[in-house]
């Protein structure tokens, strides 16, 4: 029999049926869109191990609560400028106000809230001021949105450029996959940090103080690791009998890679995804600590942390400019942390309990 006879082969999850004589038979399937693979094979699994299986949910707590604190931001610390982003002076002076202290130039409008929690009926500077006297509470909360625009942007960034490199490279192999795999080895020669401060440091007069260039200097250098981890994963399914079948009954390339080799493929890279994104925060933070990007004054955890550098030997005194924005860097990370732990166990049970 000719292969137009037969249903396409990889494209249920039965994947090979085999008769009597060993001919492959029919497979009888029902034509389904790229996202409700998607959904049938990473997003549902992924729901159903995280409601049934015992995992660690104190990160998905904390990711929760900075995930309100970003809601509610304009609630929790109501803007003072155009711009909510840029964080509100109470003066120019450089020594930092203790915690406590009377706001009294550039006061935010009271919200509902503060009254019934601090029982005060004027604003002051909850967590004091950075040198400069830049309000470290309300760069602390308006900083939460940063954190998360930047750490699941790049991370997306780089982990589509990372599975498609990786997944043309591995599917393709040959000469594709060596110009590729020596592209990467390149990239992954480069000190990371280091290369990342000067693609900041060269974007940042062409485009600005922003966050922009930090974010693609980051999406430049990090998407290697994605690329080398799926490219190993699919070597292993591309040759799988189901996948030999689709290529021999005529399956399109592009067909079999995205909708039969990676959503079987994907699910370690998922899990170094979220892992990744406590590191790209850490990494734009540190960029921003540095001086790269943003403009001074941007509600970014990084550049409240770059004030107390001038006080360093007085940090017995202003404990706090280091403190605050510190834990609160420290807890966001650990979060993203435990969460991929919890998707590593549910996603790839072999690796339960290993760190």
């Amino acid at each position: 029999p000719e292969a137009k006879d037969y249903k396409r082969i990889g494209e249920g999850d039965t994947g090979l049926n085999t008769g009597g004589m060993g001919a492959i038979s029919p497979v009888p399937f029902a034509d389904a869109t790229f996202m409700k693979k998607v959904e049938e094979r990473i997003v549902r699994p992924t729901i159903e191990g995280l409601l049934h299986e015992k995992i660690d949910y104190r990160g998905f707590v904390f990711i929760g609560f900075f995930i309100l604190i970003a809601i509610f931001a304009p609630v929790i610390a109501p803007p003072v400028k155009s711009d909510p982003y840029m964080m509100p002076r109470d003066g120019f002076s450089a020594e930092p106000k203790d915690m406590g202290a009377k706001w009294v130039k550039n006061v935010p409008k009271v919200p509902f809230w503060y009254k019934t929690i601090t029982g005060k009926d004027e604003w002051v500077h909850i967590f004091g001021t950075a040198q400069g006297q830049y309000d470290i509470f309300y760069g602390i909360i308006w900083g939460t949105r940063t954190a998360f625009k930047t750490g699941l942007l790049v991370v997306l960034s780089t982990f589509l450029i990372g599975v498609i490199v990786g997944s043309v490279s591995a599917y393709y192999g040959g000469l594709v996959d060596n110009i590729l795999m020596r592209i990467v080895d390149i990239f992954m020669t480069l000190p990371f940090i280091l290369a990342a401060l000067i693609m900041s440091a060269v974007l940042t007069p062409v485009l600005g103080r922003s966050i922009l260039p930090a974010m693609i200097a980051l999406i430049s250098f990090g998407w290697m690791g994605y690329s080398r981890v799926i490219r190993g994963d699919i070597l292993s399914v591309k040759e799988r009998d189901y996948i030999l079948a689709a290529r021999v009954v005529g399956v399109k390339d592009g067909r079999i890679l995205f909708k039969h080799i990676l959503p079987n493929a994907i699910f370690p890279t998922l899990v170094l995804a979220s892992l990744g994104i406590g590191d790209v925060v850490l990494s734009f933070a540190a960029l921003s600590f540095l001086g790269v990007g943003t403009q001074v004054g941007f509600a970014d955890w990084g550049q409240i942390l770059s004030f107390a550098r001038n006080w360093i030997t007085s940090l017995g005194d202003y404990w706090y400019i280091v403190v605050w924005p510190g834990l609160t860097l420290i807890l966001f990370v650990l979060g993203w942390n435990l969460v991929g732990d919890a998707l590593r166990d549910v996603l790839d049970p072999r690796m339960r309990g290993k760190s």
